[in-house]
Parts: structure tokens; C-alpha cells; sequence
């Protein structure tokens, strides 16, 4: 088991972007991950370890991830100690490795709390690495400061894993890394890690929710302005991303203008609005509002302007668990500051052999970021959509281009507060490109009657519009479906990109590992000749993306004891497979229980290198195939990743339409890696 102590040296450095970041990189690595904070507030639940694990999908009870609470400690240090190290002990058992994230300066639990973390760590036997703040230091001060805590540590003899020095002016960054080569990793400030979100300010202030939306109070604010003055000059100084204090007589005369400016593209986006004092709105307007879709947060305080604005102007972030925005680029900034592989070593983490979800997604990510790819989002007004686009270019993962009104997208995307600067957003309806689409299109499918003038129409429909940039080379692959069917998704792929039998597998998430479900989606009752070449496909595809393929053809029979047309054609299959691809790992035919549980495997098949222990399911049809995937889907909970086509000359990846942002997120990294594939193969 490997474990690894996060510990800042003082209140002023930020070990939320070091702990997220420690935990996706041996997320990525081992196969079971867990968390652990000695030390807790007595109220309440440790916001950055409710991040981790909600990021992180980690199954431990959070009682079983916290050692004591700083009363414990006041009361008996020594016995206090005693129980973090058998909570620690009770947890590692489990894990191959943990994060152990100390102690937040909040309340001292020693004369010296940094002596304590390094105490802590010493019993635990987990190496410390070590944060120490670059805010307002300068070189000498990070060195004296580094000494200090190094000289720390070696008294309470705990071992120093590394040096992170956080949260650096950005533009001081590349000079001070110099300065400390070989001392320590140097990362810069996270944008916004520290910023309130609205409901850290709706609790400072005993704020309530008027109107709007409960979701949108998770918005992270850029600071607080008092509405004092007239409508005009409120208009004009407007900024984006502020909370307004507005008092509730005056609501009547300026909320509406508000409201209706910050849905204007020609404003900046609010994050929300707090009405002022015990004066009720008036009916008339209480009545407009009722009427009116409002979006934003509108809250109301019983507090007076001054003493609201006295309690929001000093909060921070950190009242609550991380947003995603939030958690993304603090993940991007460790990723691209510090050196995993060189960390790894040093904790000599060996990688494990199996794949869970976790390091599926990691590689994932990891793999598209290396070589960037273009991926065209049709639905560039979902809302989904736009913060599956936001978290992509928060982690530097592709290139996008988002098809849409760039008016409307705008706005859309300033109205949830987010930022997508970077991406490309291009309108179907007046493109210059529309009539070379439309020209192409018809070129394409002259011998079934399509005309210039009717392909114009066509090309118009965001699917079409998106694929023939992927033809044309403007884009490398073209994700869709959170909004559109199936249907509307994968027809012009089919009419424009198809290679060969178009098919396609599922990713099926597991808490323990991810396997392949193909064909699931797409042909409806295949020939054996297609369906072996489902299986060659679906094998290809797995190991694309790091799962090793051993091949499982299902049926009702295992081997040879059954009969009947259903069970020959799979056996037929099987036999085209093992003939045209001998590198494969195959069994077929052969039953579920068979080609997953070693039990059933070894009294069924004992010889077999697939049975009990298959990663890649191809089903004999489409039925059974919708069924199986749906089935473990909702009833072992794991995440279903798809479908991914195969069999098209570049990537175009459908979503379901109850597709989650991460869903998103994953399955627009899946279409780059397809696309760098697709590359190498043309």
C-alpha cells in the first residue's frame, strides 16, 4: 500500500489543488484509491474531502475517511493520535494507495500545527508532500520558508516526498521555478479557486432564495457591488460575475432592469442578486417577477445594505465542496506545474495490470490531451453541452467548435457563467461554408437524386453541418445526441464517413474495472460474417483505449452443448474470427456467467484463457445487446460510455440524451484519441 501526506506550512497556501491532483494521479495509476483527514471540524462535513470524493467516485463511508476532530485533539493529543493511526489503518487496508490531506489552519491544535502534521505523518508512515505559499514571498522568503519546514520535518522524523510552492503570481512563475530547480515544483495561482460562490455568500449574509435557480447559487462570483445609484449608471458599470446588493424598496424600479439586462448579450452576466432589508417587494412587481422565467439567483436578507456588504466583502471559497469548474483547473494547473511520472517514482507506485474507471478516465484525458484533436459540438446551446465545453478547455484537452448562433450561444454561456473564449462557434444558417457543404453533400449523393439546391436544406441540419466538417477536414471527429436522436446523430455519418459495417461498443464502467459491450446500438440482428467482424472491431477498439481484449461471443450455449440457428450463427462467428484474426484471445460460443465469473468458468470451461475473465462481450444481436448493457447499467450502477462507433472513416460518437456533463466530457475525448488513431490508419 502506497500513502501520501499533503501538508501546507501555514493558513496562507492552498493544498486543495496538490490533493486533488495527488488523488487523480494514482487515480490513473493503481486500482483502488481512497482518502483520509486526520483532523475535522466538529461540525458538519469537510468540504475538500466531500470534493475528492465526489470527484473522484470513492465508495468509502465518509466516517470511515476522517481520523478525529480538533476537540479530540485539545482534549488527549496522544490518545487522539492513537485513533488517527488505527482510522488510517482500517482505511489502507482496503486501497493499494491513500491521500492523506492535513490539517487547514482553522484551529491550531498545537503550538505548532505543522509539527503536528508532521507527527501525524511519521505514525502513519506516509511520505509529506510538503506546500509552502509563494503569495507575497519573494525568492529568499520561499527558501527561508522551504528550510524552516524541511527542518521540521527532520525533527519529528518524517520523510519529504517533494516541495510544491502554490499559489505564485502567474507572471512570477517561470522565473521562480528557475530559481528553485531542484527544490521544489512552483505553480501558479488557480483562477477562481478561491472565489465565493454565490451560496457561500447566501450563508454569510442568512440570505434565502427569492427566484431563480437553486443550481446557479453553485456560480462563483468575481466580488459584491451595492446598487446605489441610478439605473443608467448601474447599466454602464455593470461587470461580469458580481453579486449586486439591491435594497428591497428599491426592487420595484431597478430588479426588472437588471433581470432583463443580464440576460441581454449586450451586458455582462450577473451572478446574482440579494435584496436588502426587511421592506416587502411591492404585489405589482412581486406579480411581474412570478410571471417572468427567472434564472438568476435573486435572494433576500433580512440584514441592512452596510452590515451585509461588511459580512460578504471578506469570504473566500471554500464553504462548500469544490465546483467543477473549480476542481478542473486546479487539475489542469497541477498537471501541467508538476511532474507526475517523476512523483510516482519517488513514491515507487508501480502501475497495476487492470484498468478501473477511474484510470480509464485518466488515460483518457491524458491521451487526448497529448495530441490535441478538433471536435465539433452540433448542440451548442445545451446547457450540458456548454459546460462539457468549459471543463474540456479548462483541462486543455481538444480544440472545439461549437455549431449555433454564436448571439445566442454567447449569452447562453454568460448566463451560466462560464468561460469559453477559446472555442469556435459557428451558425449552419449563414456559414460562408454552407454552399461548399451543400456542393460537397450533393456530390456525394448524386446516384440518390440529391441536388445543390436540396442538399443547401440539408446541410443546414447541425448533424449534417458537423460531419462535413469532419469530412472536409475542418474538424476531427463530431460528437452529438444529448438533444438530437440517435437517429438524426449517425445518419450523415453513415451517408457521408461510412468504411465498412458500421457498429458499435459501450464502455461499461465498473467499480472495479471497465469492460466492452458491442454491438448494442446499431445493427439489429447481424450475420455471422458481420458479427465477426463486431468482434474483430470491438477487440481493436478496446485496445485503443487500454483495455486488453479477451473476446467472449455470447449466446445461450456455451461450447458445444447446445443447438439451433442462434447458437450456430455465433459459433460460425467464432470460427471466422479465429481464423482471421489467430492474435486474439476468443471463446464462443458462451453464456454470461460463464465468460465473466471464474467459478462457472472453471466448472463450464476450465481450459479457457477468456472464460471468467473476458473484458470484451459481443452479443449475438441488437436486442440482447440493448437489454444486457441497460440491465448492468442500472442494476451494478456502473457508467455505460457510448455508443462509440466503429467502421467509419473518422470519428462521430452519439450521446444519450440523458448524458451527464461528465458523460460529455469523456465521450469528446474518446472521438480525439479515435480521431489520432484514424489518422494513423489513413
Amino acid at each position: 500500500m502506497t500513502g501520501v501526506y499533503v501538508a501546507s506550512s501555514d493558513a496562507e497556501s492552498d493544498k486543495r489543488t496538490i490533493a486533488l491532483g495527488m488523488t487523480e494521479l494514482l487515480a490513473g495509476t493503481v486500482d483502488s484509491i481512497g482518502v483520509f483527514r486526520p483532523i475535522v471540524a466538529e461540525q458538519g462535513r469537510d468540504p475538500l474531502l466531500e470534493t475528492l470524493r465526489r470527484r473522484f467516485g470513492l465508495g468509502d463511508p465518509y466516517e470511515d475517511c476522517v481520523g478525529v476532530t480538533y476537540q479530540r485533539v485539545h482534549t488527549d493529543p496522544e490518545e487522539a493520535m492513537s485513533e488517527i493511526v488505527a482510522a488510517y489503518g482500517a482505511l489502507s487496508a482496503r486501497h493499494s494507495a491513500v491521500v492523506v490531506v492535513g490539517t487547514d489552519y482553522t484551529d491550531a491544535v498545537t503550538a505548532t500545527e505543522f509539527a503536528f502534521n508532521a507527527r501525524v505523518a511519521a505514525n502513519l508512515g506516509t511520505p509529506v508532500l510538503l506546500v509552502v505559499s509563494g503569495a507575497d514571498r519573494g525568492t529568499a522568503g520561499v527558501r527561508s520558508e522551504i528550510a524552516v519546514v524541511h527542518a521540521e520535518l527532520a525533527r519529528e522524523h518524517a520523510t519529504r516526498l517533494a516541495t510544491v510552492v502554490d499559489r505564485v503570481h502567474p507572471d512570477g512563475t517561470s522565473g521562480l521555478r528557475e530559481r528553485l530547480e531542484g527544490i521544489a515544483y512552483v505553480l501558479p495561482d488557480v483562477p477562481g479557486l478561491s472565489s465565493p460562490t454565490v451560496r457561500d455568500l447566501q450563508r454569510a449574509c442568512d440570505a434565502r432564495l427569492l427566484f431563480g435557480d437553486a443550481e446557479r447559487l453553485a456560480r462563483e462570483t468575481s466580488g459584491v457591488d451595492i446598487a446605489s445609484m441610478s439605473l443608467p449608471a448601474l447599466l454602464d458599470r455593470m461587470t461580469a460575475d458580481r453579486l449586486v446588493l439591491l435594497t428591497a424598496d428599491r426592487a420595484g424600479s431597478l430588479l426588472p432592469a437588471l433581470l432583463a439586462a443580464h440576460t441581454s448579450p449586450d451586458f455582462p452576466s450577473l451572478a446574482g442578486v440579494v435584496l436588502t432589508g426587511d421592506t416587502e417587494m411591492p404585489e405589482p412587481v412581486w406579480r411581474l417577477l412570478t410571471g417572468m422565467d427567472v434564472r438568476l439567483p435573486v435572494l433576500t436578507t433580512p440584514l441592512d445594505t452596510y452590515t451585509a456588504a461588511t459580512r460578504l466583502a471578506p469570504v473566500r471559497g471554500g464553504l462548500a465542496p469544490l465546483s467543477d469548474k473549480k476542481i478542473e483547473s486546479a487539475l489542469a494547473t497541477f498537471g501541467t506545474a508538476v511532474d507526475g511520472p517523476e512523483l510516482l517514482n519517488r513514491l515507487r507506485v508501480t502501475r497495476t495490470g487492470a484498468v478501473t474507471p477511474l484510470m480509464f478516465e485518466y488515460t483518457l484525458l491524458d491521451r487526448a490531451r497529448a495530441d490535441r484533436r478538433r471536435v465539433v459540438l452540433a448542440e451548442g446551446t445545451e446547457e450540458r453541452v456548454l459546460r462539457a465545453a468549459d471543463l474540456l478547455l479548462r483541462r486543455d484537452v481538444v480544440d472545439l467548435t461549437l455549431l449555433g448562433s454564436p448571439r445566442e450561444v454567447r449569452a447562453r454561456a454568460d448566463d451560466l457563467g462560464l468561460d469559453l473564449g477559446a472555442v469556435d462557434v459557428i451558425d449552419p444558417d449563414s456559414s460562408e461554408l454552407r454552399d461548399r457543404f451543400a456542393e460537397e453533400y450533393a456530390s456525394l449523393r448524386a446516384h440518390k437524386g440529391v441536388t445543390v439546391d436540396l442538399a443547401r436544406d440539408t446541410v443546414r441540419e447541425v448533424s449534417y453541418f458537423g460531419t462535413l466538417m469532419v469530412h472536409c477536414g475542418l474538424a476531427d471527429g463530431m460528437v452529438s445526441g444529448a438533444v438530437h436522436t440517435t437517429a438524426q446523430t449517425v445518419r450523415p455519418s453513415f451517408e457521408i464517413l461510412r468504411s465498412g459495417l458500421v457498429s458499435s461498443v459501450f464502455f461499461m464502467c465498473l467499480a472495479d474495472r471497465v469492460l466492452v459491450y458491442g454491438d448494442c446500438a446499431v445493427v439489429p440482428d447481424p450475420s455471422a460474417e458481420q458479427l465477426a467482424e463486431i468482434a474483430a472491431s470491438s477487440a481493436d477498439t478496446a485496445a485503443r483505449f487500454g483495455v486488453q481484449p479477451r473476446v467472449a461471443m455470447l449466446s445461450y450455449s456455451t461450447g458445444a452443448s447446445g443447438t439451433g440457428a442462434d447458437v450456430d450463427k455465433v459459433r460460425a462467428a467464432t470460427d471466422q474470427v479465429r481464423q482471421a484474426r489467430p492474435d486474439l484471445e476468443l471463446e464462443g460460443p458462451i453464456q454470461y456467467d460463464a465468460a465473466i465469473d471464474p467459478g462457472v468458468a472453471h466448472t463450464k470451461l476450465p481450459d479457457s484463457t477468456v472464460a471468467g475473465r473476458a473484458t470484451v462481450f459481443v452479443v449475438p444481436d441488437l436486442n440482447t445487446g440493448n437489454t444486457l448493457y441497460k440491465g448492468v447499467q442500472r442494476s451494478a450502477g456502473a457508467v455505460a460510455i457510448g455508443p462509440v462507433l466503429q467502421g467509419l472513416r473518422k470519428p462521430v460518437n452519439d450521446l444519450s440524451r440523458g448524458a451527464t456533463v461528465r458523460d460529455i466530457v469523456n465521450t469528446v475525448a474518446i472521438t480525439a484519441v479515435q480521431a489520432r488513431k484514424d489518422e494513423r490508419d489513413t
